[in-house]
């Protein structure tokens, strides 16, 4: 089901972006990877041309609708299509509300809700046409249950759980394009780095003693969504670490 199907991976330059962009390569696909740190980019395209794989890098900014543009109109002047994108771009800079942090409240909702929406948006048009395709959402367990700190995450998260369910309404039966909203619980990826609210930093240290998900696990979780026959609509896989209890 993957053998030289197009996937579009956005924030590929590390951690679940990363390991996905390897996992749907080796699986056979052609992968178009984007993020904003090139540096990182360039290593991962070495990786996977010496794997034997094929695939397009280009920069990507996901809170400029320009550049999902770009991007996903350049991918299908190489290739032809896109059979599937993997909405995995986002940032969790958690603080308490009250400490008003406003900067990283509007980096959130541009980073996790709008480039979700500007990349999906910007594929939409070609897979309504070829009436297939598969949008893969990263959520988060963030986006089924709020705790302290979390409030503005959650709800960006909250949000693309809720976009998901929407656009698997609109899609799936009618047009043949199946939607997958993939919710992790903690993994060890750069994903904390962006905290800057001190009073926090306890939780940080805690959640890296935790016996966390690697960033394989949820892009093996991705694969088997993708993998999954057609009749198959793989709608939301929740996946925690066995010792994380909310």
């Amino acid at each position: 089901m993957i053998k030289n199907k197009i996937a579009i991976i956005t924030g590929a330059s590390s951690g679940i972006g990363f390991a996905t962009a390897l996992a749907l390569s080796k699986a056979g696909a052609k992968v178009a990877i984007g993020a904003r740190r090139t540096n990182m980019l360039s290593e991962l395209e070495k990786i996977i041309k010496e794997n034997g794989g094929e695939v397009y890098s280009q920069r990507l900014d996901v809170t400029k609708r320009n550049e999902c543009i770009s991007f996903v109109d350049n991918v299908l002047k190489k290739w032809g299509t896109v059979d599937i994108l993997v909405n995995n771009a986002g940032l969790m800079p958690l603080s308490f509300f009250k400490n008003l942090k406003v900067d990283e409240w509007d980096q959130m909702i541009d980073v996790n809700i709008k480039g979700v929406l500007y990349c999906t948006g910007a594929v939409i048009t070609h897979m309504l046409e070829n009436k297939s395709g598969h949008i893969i959402n990263i959520s988060s367990v963030a986006g089924r249950i709020v705790f302290p700190s979390g409030s503005v995450y959650c709800a960006t998260k909250h949000a693309i759980t809720a976009f998901s369910e929407g656009l698997r309404q609109e899609l799936s039966v009618r047009k043949n394009i199946r939607v997958t909203c993939i919710e992790p619980g903690v993994v060890a990826t750069e994903l904390t780095n962006t905290i800057t609210d001190e009073s926090l930093q306890g939780f940080v240290e805690n959640t890296k003693k935790m016996e966390s998900l690697q960033a394989e696990d949820i892009a093996n979780a991705i694969v088997y969504a993708v993998e999954s026959p057609n009749h198959i609509n793989v709608n939301e896989i929740l996946i925690r670490p066995t010792t994380q209890d909310r």
